[in-house]
């Protein structure tokens, strides 16, 4: 099974599970076994003695312990999410044609006795639908295969300079102008290639709401971020009297575009705005507002520092954070950022993403601010998986399956007290190279099966172990129909030619991140 449970006996002989399996549901459960009944595609009528889904408070929240006898299955949660987990797991006992969409089998469970329970509490994968977008159906499905590997937080980076992404209220270009670009730069920046293609995309409110329904089903928490103040050229391109006298277009290239939010009132009026609307379709207590890579170039003459008596333009980035946590505060929410705002002073009760290396989620534990820990060295699922010349688009270090798997949340320098205020880890999707639904998929798996138990399992973990479990999951995934990269190497149609990568050392990684990150030594 993947992720590892932390208990698991098997037993001689098993139970038939089918079309006629009585099924009995405890208080608060009915979403559990309506999701339960539409996964397994049985009727499962009702009924006491076939099986049954209950809550004991005494287990923990998401935990839950899964018995399969003579008499029947069990299936008991510490909380409703406990129990969805518990039926996960019970996929993972049935054979991977279970999980096609062919229904009404009959399926033998082999008796079982599993205990299980996550190790953190924030098990996050972070979709970037900015680059290249995604139509609803697909990022649902990327919510399914999440939650089928006990992942419970989807964060879903909704803009940026190369296209926005949601509709506002009162602000009709940024889906007219802002959600569209002339062309998509074709592999790493280096190269100077352009497909001369538009490209572009956005999500209604509907859309919005049906994806944070859906993962609701799944106990999956949608955290939205909208980036800001930097990141911000295509909302600038939409609406120029937000910049600094920029009238250009949607970026079409990446890397980090130098034009920002003017921070003007009118600006601030801006993003409260699109904060209000992002409140009002998403319920997850933290809102991302970026706070990443935010060029202070065109802030070089800003009135706003003196006119609030600031030191200097390096200042205005705090400022203008403090209002935004400020307004999301007076909305019940809390700020959710990138590492970046350790060295602006981290607004309270503001979660930071610590993506920069390791020495970012260390700053951040040992001062006592809650962080979640997604290392691009670690984490970053657009990176190389290997130095096949057949990978699409190399970029960045190398990050094998058995990189992502020795990842751990905790850095090895934190204290027992520190450690508590390291609330998890995700691993991140970033999609400037990865042009479709099939393409994320490549790149995503099976390294987030890796990464799933890394966050789910316990600190202490056998890669070889895994191998071999993974060598029984893989025909799940075909079953899913996930477009996986083959653990023998890509495939000769993987590889994109057009569109050539850069690969990195990680040595020469990790001397970059030395030099950004001196921003968290001098704070």
């Amino acid at each position: 099974m993947v992720p590892d449970p932390a208990a698991a006996h098997f037993g001689d002989g098993s139970f038939p599970l089918g079309p006629d399996t009585n099924l009995a549901v405890g208080e608060g459960l009915g979403g559990v076994a309506a999701w339960l009944r539409g996964a397994l595609r049985l009727a499962l009528p009702a009924g006491s003695d076939g099986l049954r889904l209950a809550v004991d408070s005494a287990l923990p929240l998401e935990g839950y312990v899964l018995k399969v006898a003579a008499e029947g299955i069990l299936i008991t949660g510490g909380s409703p999410a406990g129990v969805f987990y518990g039926a996960q797991t019970l996929r993972q006992l049935l054979p991977p044609s279970a999980l096609r969409r062919a229904g009404g089998e009959s399926w033998a469970l082999p008796y079982a006795d599993i205990s299980d329970a996550p190790r953190f509490g924030w098990r996050g994968v972070m979709l970037d639908v900015a680059r290249h977008f995604m139509s609803v159906a697909d990022v649902l499905r990327f919510i399914d295969l999440a939650a089928f590997h006990k992942l419970n937080v989807l964060h879903l980076h909704l803009t940026d300079d190369q296209g926005w992404r949601i509709e506002v209220p009162g602000w009709p270009r940024l889906t007219s102008v802002a959600a569209w670009r002339p062309a998509t730069m074709l592999g790493s920046r280096v190269h100077g290639r352009y497909d001369e293609r538009p490209h572009g995309g956005f999500y209604t409110a509907d859309d919005l709401r049906e994806i944070v329904a859906y993962a609701a089903e799944r106990w999956v928490t949608v955290v939205p971020e909208v980036d800001m103040p930097g990141h911000m050229q295509a909302a600038i391109a939409a609406y120029p009297a937000l910049g600094n006298g920029f009238a250009g277009g949607v970026r079409t290239g990446w890397g980090i575009s130098t034009h920002v939010l003017n921070l003007s009132d009118e600006s601030l009026s801006f993003c409260q705005d699109v904060l209000s609307f992002v409140c009002s379709i998403f319920p997850s207590p933290l809102i991302g507002i970026g706070g990443d890579e935010c060029p202070a170039d065109e802030w070089a003459s800003s009135p706003v520092v003196a006119r609030e008596g600031l030191r200097g333009p390096a200042e205005l980035q705090g400022w203008f954070t403090g209002r935004m946590a400020g307004y999301l505060a007076g909305l019940g929410r809390q700020v959710f950022g990138w590492d970046e705002l350790l060295a602006f002073g981290v607004p309270k009760k503001a979660v930071i993403a610590a993506w920069r290396g390791v020495p970012p989620a260390v700053t951040a534990a040992k001062a006592g601010v809650p962080v979640v820990s997604c290392p691009d060295i670690s984490c970053y699922l657009d990176y190389r998986q290997s130095d096949d010349p057949g990978e699409p688009t190399p970029v960045g270090t190398l990050l094998s399956l058995a990189d992502v798997y020795g990842f751990d949340p905790v850095p090895a320098e934190l204290s027992a007290s520190e450690a508590a205020f390291v609330l998890g880890g995700q691993a991140n999707v970033w999609t400037e190279h990865m042009e479709s639904a099939r393409r994320v998929d490549y790149m995503t798996y099976p390294r987030l099966c890796a990464f799933a138990e890394t966050v789910w399992s316990g600190a202490s973990r056998d890669f070889a172990d895994f191998r071999r479990r993974l060598d029984a999951h893989l025909p799940r995934l075909d079953a899913l129909g996930v477009n996986y990269r083959p653990m023998s190497g890509p495939r000769p149609w993987d590889a994109r030619p057009d569109a050539p990568g850069h690969p990195r050392t990680l040595a020469d990684r990790l001397a970059e991140l030395h030099g950004m990150t001196a921003d968290l030594r001098r704070a």
